[in-house]
């Protein structure tokens, strides 16, 4: 990636048109597991890795004609070639990571090598009588979930929001992150660490499928296994100080611990337009036992915290009326079976414009219903139907999805928006 001038983060909302985007390929780090290692890795299944690489290409070529494109691997190639950032990073990730002896090998090798191996893993020596019967092939193992590039981090405003993430295996993504929005010189941005001052065992921790900016004084958070309570009043304590005016709302939703597709609120609650939301009905319109809690916060300090009840209620009562559309359509068959294939999990790149999986064809068809028109990644990426994407009228981009949705995630989750538009709301 040639070195220009560097980027304004600037993220607003979920809907204002995109202007630059990040994402990660899915590599070789993707098949270095076996089943053996698979739910280490946060998987519930090995992916084809060139068929997860095929639908990939229609992700990034349909947003490389809407917008931006930065990827992680050169933006890390970047900081590794300034000396005091490599040292740093490589110096963080071996202690995280309790690989010390390791250090010396990996500050040897050039940015591109060392880029690879962050990513991709490094094997273990196995030279000694406790490396052989630890039995660990990795002594960093892959990044396997990287290319779900939205949970590392969360650009809000001017900030980038470095996450606190839930599960060890995915710490070296924060510290990447963390490196390249202080150290390549791609971004202008200020940077909050949640990882920085905590201790082994502490609570703080979020993941950025669970924090929607709805607009720019309403944050909706996920309170489910990977943000917890501690997690979001670190994300409190940090909106409060960046509001508009010092004034705005927190609703945080609960989610269930069980199926694993409920990991985040982006798998049951996404923003498609101005007035529409996409969502998995029996647990954002329906009773049941996960609550809805609204914080409020004026003049810099939060003011009031109270049940509300529901999601939908709560964003219609501060000026946000959404009519839902149902993820997998009125059948509780369907819409279960899609769900679980990230069929709520949409990614607009502008009012009414949106990125989702094509094998959700029950989720399609309720879009169609409200007037989307139907468009496939790779029609649209052949410079065919661009008036329904560039046009007035909303559209859904169609991708191909039979390996990346094992992964576990959906357009969003592989989607870090750097810069958007205002929106005129």
């Amino acid at each position: 990636m040639e070195q220009t001038a560097s980027l304004k983060i600037d993220i607003q909302s979920e809907i204002g048109r995109l202007d630059a985007v990040l994402l990660h390929r899915p590599g070789a780090e993707v098949e270095n597991m076996t089943p053996r290692n698979v739910q280490r890795a946060l998987y519930s299944d090995i992916l084809n890795l060139s068929i997860a690489q095929h639908e990939y290409e229609q992700l990034s070529g349909v947003l490389s004609k809407l917008a931006k494109v930065y990827e992680v691997r050169p933006l890390l190639e970047m900081v590794l070639d300034q000396w005091k950032p490599r040292a740093d990073l490589i110096s963080r990730i071996c202690q995280v990571e309790d690989v010390m002896p390791y250090l010396d090998t990996l500050m040897c090798m050039n940015s591109k090598e060392l880029a690879r191996v962050l990513i991709e893993g490094l094997p273990a020596r196995v030279d000694t009588l406790t490396a052989y019967l630890r039995n660990e092939y990795y002594a960093l193992y892959p990044l396997y979930n990287f290319y779900f590039t939205r949970d590392a981090a969360v650009t809000l405003g001017n900030h980038a929001l470095v996450c606190r993430m839930a599960n060890k295996v995915r710490m070296r993504e924060s510290l990447i992150m963390d490196a390249i929005y202080r150290h390549s010189g791609a971004f202008e941005c200020s940077v909050i660490d949640a990882n920085a001052g905590q201790t082994e065992g502490s609570q703080v921790i979020m993941e950025g499928g669970d924090i929607i900016i709805a607009r720019e004084d309403i944050l909706i958070i996920g309170n489910g296994v990977r943000t917890t309570p501690q997690g979001i009043d670190f994300m409190v304590d940090n909106f409060r100080k960046c509001c508009p005016g010092g004034n705005g709302y927190v609703l945080v939703q609960q989610l269930p611990s069980q199926p694993e597709s409920f990991i985040h609120l982006d798998m049951v609650f996404t923003l498609l337009d101005k007035d529409k939301c996409m969502v998995f009905k029996p647990l954002i319109m329906q009773a049941n036992q996960y609550q809805t809690v609204q914080i409020t916060i004026s003049n810099g300090n939060v003011s009031d915290i109270r049940p509300v009840s529901g999601l939908l209620p709560a964003l219609r009562k501060l000026g946000m009326d959404l009519k839902p559309v149902i993820c997998g359509g009125e059948d509780d068959w369907d819409q279960e079976r899609e769900q679980w294939h990230s069929g709520a999990n949409f990614f607009a790149f502008a009012p009414g414009k949106v990125l989702t999986y094509a094998r959700n064809i029950h989720t399609l068809e309720a879009l169609d219903k409200e007037g989307f028109a139907i468009v496939k990644a790779s029609d649209f990426i052949a410079g065919k139907h661009e008036d329904a994407v560039y046009g007035s009228r909303p559209c859904a981009v169609a991708i191909d999805g039979s390996e990346l949705p094992r992964g576990g995630g959906g357009a969003r989750c592989m989607t870090m928006p750097l810069s958007r538009q205002k929106v005129n709301w």
